[in-house]
């Protein structure tokens, strides 16, 4: 039972919402600002978030007939019949009050102005795949990643150390966003004949699977592109993100050309690891 959970997690994407607030944070603590009680607050937040968007999307998925035997993708908790509806649901209510509460914890330590900020995240959290027009059928999946993803967790957090925003904040956070935005787009192009069936008619499924496949490639050259924005000179250190990134980015520009179907998972995969080594490294860079 407890290996089903994890499954219901989905473990490998979530380098989306942990490299964002480790970023952000780490862009702060380099300017004199940092709180391990902030930092920790944020990152439970975040996690909670994603974790509630994918416990969500397999919920409605399942109900909603998306999900089905014929799926590529690793197996989904409720479709496979490992976790009940109804306690995929409690957990969900779960994992949802976690969010609010560490959110109510960062606005009532930091600004009540960020309320509207986080209700705007659990609303999308929810939309993404419920209610009568789910965001992720109308191609809005990918942008709504990177604004979440990107712009809100990175500036969102900087913001909580440092009370202040500016333009190194908004690169690194775009940076995050078209990087993490390409996972859920590798996870779309492998979906598109499904999700085509279903009526669910993300991005991949719009563009077709060529064009799709070009928007991932431009996705990963102008993630590097706004790390030489964010470093103009590139000191010495400036290069280690690069040097640790670019063969793995050379490899998904040669891979999404190449692999079909299943192999996607691996893709999907190596794109949420290399989001995590940027964050990692780049983090590493700006705290010392």
């Amino acid at each position: 039972m407890l290996f089903h959970w994890l499954l219901a997690l989905r473990p490998k994407t979530l380098p989306a919402s942990v490299a964002p607030i480790l970023l952000g944070s780490a862009l702060a603590a380099s300017e004199g600002n940092f709180s391990g009680f902030i930092f920790w607050l944020a990152m439970i937040c975040a996690l909670s978030l994603q974790i509630a968007v994918n416990f969500a999307n397999d919920l409605f998925d399942a109900a909603s007939g998306v999900d089905t035997a014929e799926r590529l993708g690793p197996v989904r908790v409720t479709q496979a019949g490992l976790i009940q509806p109804h306690q995929l649901k409690l957990g969900l209510a779960g994992i949802l009050l976690l969010a609010v509460l560490s959110g109510l914890m960062l606005a009532a330590w930091v600004s009540w102005w960020l309320l509207p900020l986080g209700l705007a995240s659990l609303l999308a959290a929810l939309a993404y795949s419920g209610g009568p027009k789910p965001l992720a059928s109308l191609g809005l999946g990918e942008l709504l990643v990177l604004i979440f993803f990107g712009w809100v967790a990175v500036m969102g957090s900087y913001y909580l150390q440092s009370l202040s925003l500016n333009l190194e904040a908004f690169i690194y956070a775009s940076l995050l966003g078209v990087w993490s935005a390409s996972i859920m787009l590798v996870n779309n192009i492998r979906d598109r004949i499904t999700d085509a069936k279903a009526a669910k008619r993300t991005l991949a499924v719009r563009l077709g699977d060529t064009h799709a496949r070009r928007l991932y490639q431009g996705l990963l050259i102008s993630g590097l592109s706004l790390h030489w924005l964010a470093n103009p000179g590139l000191s010495q250190l400036s290069w280690l993100p690069l040097l640790l990134t670019s063969p793995l980015v050379l490899f998904l520009l040669w891979a999404i050309q190449r692999w079909q179907s299943r192999e996607l998972n691996r893709l999907l995969a190596l794109t949420a690891l290399l989001v995590l080594i940027y964050a990692l490294a780049q983090s590493w860079i700006l705290a010392k």
